[in-house]
């Protein structure tokens, strides 16, 4: 019988093979898209109240990617406890996602683009449930959070 780490380390060479997504591509991915996020006009300062050691967010946004993209288990940690209360609503994961998908068609392959935007989404999707949740909002399917306090 094959030990789990075994089983894992040849998922995950899989995974390498048939998406051509490795840790380099990952970082250049991380790297770039936090650049454009960090100049956004809306999503800027919501990242920059909150990070406060840009270099330590690059390894944990990458051991992240890592994992949901590969299935490394690199990333151990709780997405949604660090994005509940956070100043956001469905315009702001529009904007994210934008920038997202726009900075993975710039830095990866088709094929690896796709797969990062498809797993974005759902995290977008899921973050954005979280944070009505958290307000005590029910979203019905297809429905988005909208804060009018949020208003520019």
């Amino acid at each position: 019988m094959e030990d789990a780490a075994v089983r894992r380390a040849r998922i995950v060479e899989q995974r390498k093979l048939e998406t051509g997504i490795d840790e380099a591509m990952i970082d250049r991915l991380v790297r770039a898209f936090y650049g454009k996020v960090r100049l956004d006009p809306m999503l800027g300062p919501i990242f920059e109240a909150r990070v406060e050691d840009w270099e330590q967010h690059f390894k944990t946004l990458g051991a992240f990617w890592s994992s949901v993209t590969l299935g490394t288990g690199a990333y151990s940690g709780t997405p949604m406890g660090k994005h509940i209360g956070l100043p956001a609503d469905s315009r702001h994961f529009d904007r994210w996602l934008r920038l997202f998908a726009e900075t993975a068609m710039e830095i990866c392959p088709p094929d690896a683009a796709r797969l990062f935007l498809e797993r974005a989404i759902r995290i977008a999707e899921s973050l954005e449930l979280a944070i009505a949740g958290d307000l005590g909002q029910m979203l019905a399917k297809g429905e988005r959070l909208h804060r009018p306090s949020l208003e520019v």
